[in-house]
């Protein structure tokens, strides 16, 4: 499911949106932990396990470097322990077809290819996991008691598959306690709008210019230089605009994530005398 589906925009936002705002305080982070792994499933059904795999071992390595909190050594071992299992699983799942490819021709072997799909989103929330453990490990934020709090930090749709990555100290406050003003859900608005304009408006209208000129036979210099243009307009307004959509979907659940879009146009401020109530 994409940002950009109007099975997105007509069913999942709406019925995500209401969910969390009817829920109670102590739960809005478990039906926001249950929302954003439906809507992980709705693409990766299987996968769904591997990011509550992930989420779940960083959660344990916290802990333990939290327990052996004056035993600097134990500490280390723990933050290896992290690194290994988490840039394995990585590893496995982008180059082990790549490796036995690699064996087969170097040793004549017959090693048959895995082929498995690549996980959605396997490379942000495994490093997004990682930051948790390697800011433990340097005691820039408290260890995490709360499973429910930790694996919805690491399941968070809004930037679950496609970012921005969002390091655990800077929403480390906010996993705990949050509100949602009137200013949140305007700005909210405004910069999944013009996220999604970005994405569907240039993006999608340059790949669609990008698969026209390839197809041309042969191609010129002058053409070359269009092909190279629109692909980099895509791929630029792709991002951006996406991290634009996942910070605005964030405003409108109460978080601030880093704004890493370079283009940025603000909205028109509406005073406000207070915030609509949601809390956690």
């Amino acid at each position: 499911m994409v940002f950009s589906s109007l099975t997105f925009l007509l069913i999942f936002l709406p019925l995500a949106l209401a969910s969390y705002i009817v829920s109670p305080k102590r739960l809005k982070n478990g039906v926001l932990l249950i929302v954003s792994l439906l809507f992980y499933a709705w693409g990766e059904p299987v996968y769904v396990f591997l990011v509550i795999f992930s989420g779940g071992m960083d959660y344990l390595h916290g802990r333990l470097m939290g327990r052996f909190d004056e035993r600097d050594g134990l500490r280390r071992l723990v933050l290896l322990s992290s690194l290994v299992i988490n840039l394995g699983v990585l590893f496995f799942f982008k180059y082990a077809d790549f490796l036995i490819d690699l064996l087969n021709k170097a040793f004549q072997l017959d090693i048959g290819l895995l082929e498995l799909p690549l996980p959605i989103g396997i490379s942000f929330y495994t490093f997004q996991t990682l930051s948790y453990t390697i800011d433990v490990y340097r005691k820039k934020v408290k260890v995490n008691h709360s499973l429910i709090d930790f694996l919805m930090y690491v399941s968070l749709f809004p930037q679950l598959v496609a970012g921005p990555i969002v390091r655990y100290e800077a929403i480390d406050d906010q996993l705990k306690k949050r509100v949602v003003t009137k200013e949140d859900i305007t700005e909210g608005m405004f910069l999944f709008s013009y996220g999604l304009a970005k994405k569907v408006l240039i993006s999608n209208q340059m790949a669609a210019l990008y698969e026209q000129l390839t197809a041309i036979e042969p191609i010129s210099v002058s053409v070359s230089v269009f092909v190279g243009l629109s692909y980099g307009l895509h791929i630029y307004f792709d991002f951006s605009g996406y991290s634009d959509m996942a910070i605005g979907l964030g405003r409108l659940f109460g978080f601030h994530f880093p704004e890493t879009s370079t283009i940025r146009i603000k909205p028109l401020r509406l005073k406000t005398s207070g915030d609509v109530g949601i809390s956690h």
